[in-house]
Parts: C-alpha cells; structure tokens; sequence
C-alpha cells in the first residue's frame, strides 16, 4: 500500500462545491454527524507550502469520530487549492474559508489553524466572527518575521515569487534554503511519508507558496487578536524552531483569557508525533466547543 493511502485511509472524502463568488472548490467533508447533526463543524486550516492531507492526516480520524470535519488547500497550495490570476494574501484565504463554510450551509464551526493556517484562522476570526464558534490556535503566532535576517528573506520570497514561473528548479532551492535557516525540516524521517510529502507540496504553485511566504512576513496580529470575541484555545509546540515557542508564548500573551496546551515536539510534531499532538488538540477543540 503506498504512502498516500495509508496515510488517508481515514480522511474525510472528497467533494467539489460551488462558491457563492463562483468559482469550483474540492474540499474534503465528512458530512453532518447523524448522532449530532447541531455539533459545530470543525474547520482544518493548514500550514505554509504543505497542504491540507499532510497537515492533518494523521487527525482526521480522531477528529472524523467527534465532529464533522471539513479541510481544503489554500490558494495555490497543494493539487487542489484555487488557482486564478489573484495574488495569494492571508485576507484572501481567510475570505475563502468564510465562502466554503457559507457554501456549505454551515451556521457556525470550529476554526483550527496550524502555523499559517494559525494566521488565515485569525483573520477570519476578525473578518468574519459570526461564523466561529471557537478557534484553535496551533504551532502559530501573531508575528512570524521581527528580526532583520526574518525580514529579509520573506521580502525576498514575496520579491522573487514571480520568476518561479521561469526558474521553477532554483526557486524550489530557495524555498528549502530558507526553511532550514528557520530550523525547519524538508521531512519527518520516514522516505516513504517524505516522498509522498514531497510530491504533495511540488505539486503546489511555487509562485503563490512564495508569495504566501512574503505575506507571513508582513503579518501581525498583536494590536488586535486580543479583541476577538470568540472562545480561544492555544496549541504550543514547546521544542518548535520553526515558530518559536517564544512567538507562541507572545500569542498567548496577546490573547483574551485563552486554554493553553503544550506539547513537547517539534513544528512537525503533528506528523511526527500524534501521539502527543492529536489528544491535545482533541481536548483544545472541547475546550472552545464547550464555552
């Protein structure tokens, strides 16, 4: 059995919806749950260059036995994320969201953000608030870029994002080298998982995940998450050095009275360690859902 299937053997399945601005989007979506059809939806927001399978296929089936689970790729992110000639923002994929939960007839959800998808829950949070019912901030911050060396090499991808169409080979080279200067990893150790993992983020466009890189410099929360008036769990990563637990901490610090859940791992850890990540996710999604 490959990777992929073994991997997504308990993902929700795949549907094409039509957004209320027109245009076609294949999410995934367990469906209502017919033991409690009013439960809030949970909405999976993922992270930078991956998409929404590598982000969370090692939750979907926890999360698929509690609550309807819906999850898509971001604007140019992954095989399935919208493509179109507009410019990839964090407003943008955060507008995107509040059409798929309008085009789902969905009355209100649980938002659940990782690293970037942490950001894009934010703003929809802000943009959007009757639609969240509770948000769940993991392995993300209010500021992703503070020092010069930060600065600059998300201005460099936003500057370069558009000679990906040309130079596709160098830009991917660019995309590695500033993930591990960040500390991150272009894997999680298992060739079979990587390779898959691989072939999922290329199969992305380049020139959007660099765009999407420039916006995460420019993003920042910190004047005015504390002000959302949404139920807020936090999800850190207390060994991340890709979003440091510091940025973490600084979010917490930022937000309203928000439930903290720590877990010993790495920004991949929801990957490499569900183990630790899932049931601390399962109880920051009760924790919102309840209040």
């Amino acid at each position: 059995m490959s990777a992929a299937a073994t991997e997504l053997a308990a993902a929700p399945p795949w549907r094409i919806i039509e957004l209320p601005s027109g245009r076609s989007l294949r999410v995934r979506d367990s469906g209502p749950l017919v033991t409690d059809p009013d439960k809030p939806a949970v909405v999976l927001l993922h992270g930078w260059s991956v998409n929404a399978d590598l982000n969370w296929c090692r939750s979907y089936e926890a999360l698929g036995r509690e609550s309807r689970i819906i999850a898509w790729d971001h604007h140019g992110h992954g095989q399935h994320g919208l493509r179109g000639r507009r410019r990839f923002s964090l407003e943008g994929c955060a507008d995107d969201a509040a059409e798929v939960i309008a085009a789902l007839g969905v009355d209100s959800v649980v938002v659940v953000g990782y690293s970037m998808g942490g950001a894009v829950a934010q703003l929809l949070a802000r943009r959007h608030p009757g639609l969240v019912k509770g948000l769940v901030l993991c392995a993300t911050a209010t500021r992703f870029a503070e020092s010069s060396r930060e600065k600059w090499d998300h201005r460099v991808m936003s500057f370069l994002a558009p000679f990906a169409l040309f130079f596709p080979s160098l830009m991917w080279k660019l995309v590695e080298r500033i993930t591990k200067s960040r500390g991150g990893t272009l894997g999680i150790g298992d060739p079979e998982f990587d390779a898959w993992a691989n072939q999922e983020v290329k199969s992305g466009q380049l020139h959007r995940i660099l765009e999407a890189g420039g916006a995460l410099g420019d993003f920042d929360s910190s004047s005015w998450v504390g002000d959302l008036a949404v139920p807020t769990a936090v999800v850190s990563f207390t060994e991340d050095t890709v979003v440091a637990p510091f940025r973490q901490e600084a979010l917490v610090a930022a937000l309203s009275d928000p439930t903290i859940f720590e877990v010993p791992a790495d920004h991949v850890g929801c990957a490499t360690q569900p183990n630790l990540f899932v049931p601390a996710l399962l109880r920051a999604q009760a924790a919102v859902s309840q209040l």
